[in-house]
């Protein structure tokens, strides 16, 4: 193989990754298990799709190295490959809201008018201060699988039936699955219909989930470096 071919195959490669991001399915469906992992029946019922279908998706996506697989009995789990995979997923989703307008305006479509928002910093200061109350409105199992810690579960579909388990005199801050999931948003609507204070996080567990990790991973080397200047300053 000469030069260029060689080239050649090491951008077409590359670009099998690429391949798995061509198609609005494939998106959806990392878009699910960036929330928890799945068998191919659920993330068939919870996109719409075809049993068939889904597996197709997720098989081009485990080749492509987006997803990992585990046989459960008659039945097997998806999951994303890693934390790599998650914040490539975000980034594309990030840039091609920034880059085309073709999104913003698919995404007003969904969503519709934008909701008063929060962000993880003042979030994060006021959960410090117990004044606001936070809830997960992703589906049950979405929860279990992981959540903000001090989050209530409280489902869309269940929120008015709910509404008096939530306190009356504090903010409610409402979350889902990211800033394309409409839960959070609608949450805010049907909250403030009912005389209620409440906002929407602007970022959904995924993104939290990395914040934190991230945090914690800066805390931790922090502490290996100042355990490291205090021995060599014991040997000095």
């Amino acid at each position: 193989m000469d030069s260029g071919q060689a080239k050649d195959a090491l951008f077409e490669a590359i670009a099998l990754m690429g391949k798995a991001f061509a198609s609005p399915r494939r998106l959806e469906l990392l878009d699910l298990l960036a929330q928890a992992p799945r068998n191919v029946e659920e993330l068939a019922r919870a996109s719409g799709q075809s049993s068939a279908n889904t597996s197709q998706h997720l098989q081009a996506l485990h080749a492509a190295g987006m997803v990992s697989r585990e046989r459960e009995g008659t039945s097997v789990r998806y999951a994303l490959a890693d934390d790599e995979t998650l914040r490539l997923w975000l980034a594309l989703r990030e840039v091609s809201a920034a880059r085309l307008a073709e999104v913003e305006r698919a995404a007003h479509d969904y969503l519709g008018d934008d909701v008063e928002r929060i962000d993880r910093a003042e979030l994060v200061a006021r959960l410090a201060d117990g004044d606001v109350v936070l809830v997960d409105v992703r589906p049950a199992e979405e929860y279990a699988a992981g959540h903000i810690d001090g989050a209530r579960s409280v489902p869309l579909a269940e929120l008015e039936q709910r509404l008096a388990e939530l306190p009356e005199d504090a903010e409610i801050v409402a979350y889902c699955r990211g800033p394309f999931c409409a839960y959070a948003h609608e949450a805010v609507r049907r909250l403030r219909r009912a005389g209620r204070e409440a906002r929407r996080l602007e970022e959904g567990w995924p993104e939290w989930r990395l914040a934190e990790r991230a945090s914690k991973q800066a805390t931790r080397n922090g502490g290996g470096l100042h355990e490291h200047r205090h021995t060599q300053t014991r040997h000095v």
